[in-house]
């Protein structure tokens, strides 16, 4: 591809747009974009956010993905990734999700937080994000591509709202103090087969750190954490591919239950 046939932001998030609207997927960014870099991918990225809240979606929060160093080390970078997370994105603990409305879904267990104070910081700390933290919630985020194949790197990833699709949130607040985030187990049940174990240390070693990070990104970015945010911090285990039909069942310890159902 000649330098002059190369996409541009708003050329690149147009085609995203429209695999997003259209459920079919488009052959990777990365060699193709006029600027195939970090910012190049988030320009693509805040295009679309743009794009969408003129359309009147609303933005509700963010997710961190990239959070495990193994799936860092495999991408090639050393560091999260994020992306937002529209009101229309949530569905309902154990509300089936309709065929067809994902490309091609997997799953993740989360620690999610709601943030009660807003985080504008140039650089937070812990003590900054567990005042700001109104309560956790066990959640599932449900993960996909615009991009074919899940064929991604880095750059296709963060353009593509960090592989965004859908979330669900358990319905039981749990305040900070009465969970250890960083010791917590998570099992992730596909019926009655465990499909994904892990904990919080495999979030950037517990998923404090990931919110620390968010929230000083997020400020640069000028669209910092407010309250009333929602905040999916990061996958606790390994993430699991999805089949019509299957319901996955997600127990945190010291947060409970959370489940997924695909119609």
């Amino acid at each position: 591809m000649t330098e002059a046939s190369l996409l541009n932001t708003e050329a690149a998030a147009a085609l995203l747009m429209a695999a997003h609207a259209g459920g079919q997927a488009i052959a990777p960014l990365r060699d193709r974009l006029a600027q195939a870099d970090q910012d190049g991918a988030y320009a693509v990225q805040e295009a679309n956010t743009r794009a969408w809240l003129a359309q009147g979606r609303r933005l509700v929060g963010r997710k961190i993905g990239l959070t495990s160093l193994a799936v860092q080390a495999q991408l090639g970078v050393d560091q999260p990734d994020f992306g937002m997370l529209f009101a229309d994105m949530a569905v309902g603990d154990g509300e089936p999700v309709t065929a067809g409305r994902l490309i091609q879904p997997k799953v993740e267990a989360e620690v999610a937080l709601v943030i009660g104070r807003d985080l504008t910081h140039e650089r937070h700390t812990y003590a900054d994000l567990i005042r700001a933290t109104e309560y956790a919630l066990p959640a599932i985020e449900i993960v996909d591509s615009r991009i074919a194949n899940w064929n991604i790197k880095f750059v296709d990833t963060v353009a593509d709202n960090a592989s965004s699709g859908l979330f669900v949130l358990g319905g039981r607040p749990v305040k900070l103090s009465d969970i250890d985030l960083t010791a917590c187990a998570m099992e992730m049940k596909r019926g009655d087969e465990i499909v994904s174990r892990g904990n919080g240390r495999a979030c950037l070693g517990s998923p404090l750190n990931a919110a620390v990070w968010l929230a000083d990104v997020m400020v640069r970015c000028g669209r910092p954490l407010l309250a009333g945010d929602i905040v999916l911090t990061g996958a606790l285990g390994p993430m699991v591919a999805v089949q019509s039909g299957e319901r996955f069942d997600v127990s945190i310890d010291g947060l409970g239950t959370v489940s997924a159902l695909f119609a």
